[in-house]
């Protein structure tokens, strides 16, 4: 399938499609999304510190410098093309500094007020120039598309990797470094890993059932499924929410999924990520998956439809990702 299929108006297509945009591109282009950002570790206990690697993110390094060179401490005015990088700058405290947001950021809702620049793969640069931003914030997947563009026209830009929980961690730091909010980073970082922490130690001693995630599907039957596998932020969230994809790895972090891969597969919970989706072609989530009755998940009703809107979004809300699975795979779990 095309990547150009990705940013389609499709009666699918919903509020927040940026994340899934992202992920169609990664699964039909089979590009190669292992690039990853500076290494950290912080222990996941009260009052813990950052611990860099060696070799801090070299890009944010050049920008730094490049900022420190011109006389200013920090960006003053963010442009930010993906909504997961938005989160974070306001997380950390930076929202005041951001003059333009990507299509489909809703969060937090004061975003409503910015200025929008256009899609994940296709911002209108012409209004962003026009913005004047001192630092615009991509992140890994977009970076091909926009990039070496937005470096023609003279701006600044730091690519941020956001495929795995520890590049989210990553994330917050580096945003908030670049941003003069290391303070509330590490502040922030803390309180994601000790909410990811509080729901590891919830499910422990509990069983591990097995987990497919369906991240894509033509709506209202089980064509073109697609599936989180190991390697990607979600299936890490699965695994610390009591669950165990149970599909084989794939390099990517996501897969198609043939109707004889899943029978194989025969998982006790079905994870069905809706996006979203409304309207009359849209279908109801789970009365398609009747197509497959002989499926154990299908037979003891734990299919759930997920359609919350910070689920595709790798930023300090996924703790809200990690608790609501646990609370599907394990409702039994207090």
């Amino acid at each position: 399938m095309p990547a150009a299929r990705m940013a389609r108006e499709i009666p699918s297509c919903r509020p927040n499609c940026a994340p899934l945009d992202k992920l169609k591109h990664v699964l039909h282009s089979g590009a190669e999304m292992s690039l990853g950002a500076a290494d950290t570790s912080v222990r996941a206990t009260s009052g813990a510190t950052v611990h860099w690697s060696k070799w801090p993110n070299l890009h944010l390094v050049f920008v730094l410098l490049a900022f420190a060179t011109a006389g200013f401490s920090a960006p003053r005015r963010l442009a930010s093309l993906s909504p997961n990088l938005t989160e974070i700058v306001y997380g950390v405290g930076a929202f005041d500094q951001l003059v333009g947001v990507s299509q489909y950021t809703e969060y937090p809702p004061a975003v409503s007020k910015l200025p929008v620049v256009g899609g994940w793969q296709n911002p209108d640069y012409e209004k962003l120039v026009g913005l004047r931003p001192d630092l615009v914030l991509v992140d890994l997947g977009q970076a091909q598309f926009v990039q070496d563009k937005c470096k023609q026209l003279g701006l600044h830009v730091m690519v941020v990797a956001d495929e795995k929980v520890s590049d989210v961690y990553t994330a917050i730091m580096v945003i908030g470094q670049a941003t003069g909010h290391e303070a509330e980073a590490g502040k922030l970082l803390q309180t994601t890993r000790d909410g990811l922490l509080r729901v590891s130690q919830r499910t422990a001693a509990l069983p591990k059932l097995n987990v497919v995630l369906i991240v894509d599907r033509t709506p209202g039957t089980l064509r073109d499924l697609y599936t989180a596998t190991a390697g990607s932020y979600l299936a890490e969230l699965v695994d610390l929410a009591g669950g165990r994809i149970a599909v084989p790895p794939d390099k990517l972090g996501y897969a198609k999924l043939s109707k004889e891969d899943l029978l194989a597969a025969d998982p006790d919970v079905i994870l069905d990520f809706t996006h979203g989706a409304a309207g009359r072609f849209a279908g109801d989530p789970i009365e398609a998956w009747r197509e497959m009755p002989e499926l154990k998940a299908v037979k003891t009703h734990r299919v759930s439809a997920v359609n919350e809107d910070y689920v595709p979004h790798a930023s300090q809300r996924i703790v809200l990702t990690a608790e609501l699975f646990a609370r599907l795979i394990h409702p039994e779990g207090k």
